[in-house]
């Protein structure tokens, strides 16, 4: 990655990387998935990676929309196994480049179990995980990352379990490569995509994305506006949250207690899935 990103303009994405007859885009207003998909092609744009030797996997959900919208191969699954055929891809093409899309609902809820075992195979993936505290295409029910208190259709009351935080439970399991963003700012999440593609196991960038149609609008915060600020107020970098933690007021450190921390949170290498198995293989051979 160079220092300083040169990106292409959003029409110059839309021409080199996107599906023409794709457009317009289901997305609502604000919900910030084409956020999300213009960070990954300047990613991909970035690293000058090879389309016909990428392939992006995605099972249902909003998010996993994403892949049909980029002009390469692709597999749009069957809800929450999408780490399952990404897996059977890698296994089969090992030289491929393999990116899944993926939501907290899909990747974490109905998709848990293969989330688990994929990094604890340690598969050389990049898991673009749009998390928006909701199961937005299916109704606005509670998923596993849905805040205490929050209101959905499943919970009218409020939510009265605690929210899953998919980065540390990555971070626990190994996986090579853990970070996450929010959508208001672009270069980080593009650097960290491309560090993840560029990264020899399982890689996880979760993106925290506005939802204001399932999730704001039941939690007084449908205006957009209104949403995005939410994020701006309730994110906080690692840096600064560990600072706070051991330098910071009593007061300081309770205003901790809502914030959401963002960034890399694990950049280390550790031998993948697809390593050990060529050894296997030659070892066979002998």
């Amino acid at each position: 990655m160079s220092g300083l990103l040169k990106l292409k303009t959003a029409a110059e994405l839309r021409q080199t990387y996107l599906r023409h007859e794709m457009f317009p885009t289901i997305f609502c207003d604000g919900c910030g998935l084409g956020n999300v998909l213009n960070y990954t092609l300047w990613a991909l744009d970035e690293l000058q990676l090879d389309l016909d030797r990428t392939v992006f996997v995605s099972g249902i959900g909003c998010s996993s929309r994403l892949s049909g919208y980029v002009n390469a191969d692709g597999m749009h699954t069957t809800h929450g196994r999408a780490l399952a055929f990404a897996s059977g891809i890698k296994a089969a093409q090992p030289d491929l480049n393999v990116i899944v899309f993926t939501g907290d609902g899909d990747g974490s809820g109905i998709g848990g179990n293969h989330l688990l075992h994929t990094i604890r195979r340690n598969m050389d993936l990049t898991v673009i995980l749009v998390n928006n505290f909701t199961y937005g295409m299916t109704g606005g029910q509670a998923a596993p990352t849905t805040p205490i208190d929050s209101f959905s259709t499943t919970t009218p009351y409020g939510n009265i379990e605690y929210p899953l935080d998919i980065c540390a439970l990555a971070q626990t399991l190994g996986a090579p490569y853990v970070a996450r963003w929010m959508i208001n700012q672009p270069y980080p999440p593009i650097k960290s995509i491309a560090q993840g593609i560029q990264k020899r196991g399982f890689a996880l960038i979760e993106m925290l994305v506005p939802c204001p149609t399932a999730y704001g609008r039941r939690n007084g915060l449908k205006q957009l506006e209104t949403i995005w600020q939410w994020y701006r107020e309730h994110t906080i970098l690692i840096d600064d949250y560990e600072h706070i933690m051991h330098f910071g007021s009593p007061e300081e450190r309770a205003a901790l207690h809502d914030t959401i921390k963002i960034g890399v949170f694990q950049d280390c290498e550790r031998e993948s899935f697809e390593a050990r198995w060529a050894t296997l293989v030659e070892q066979v051979k002998l």
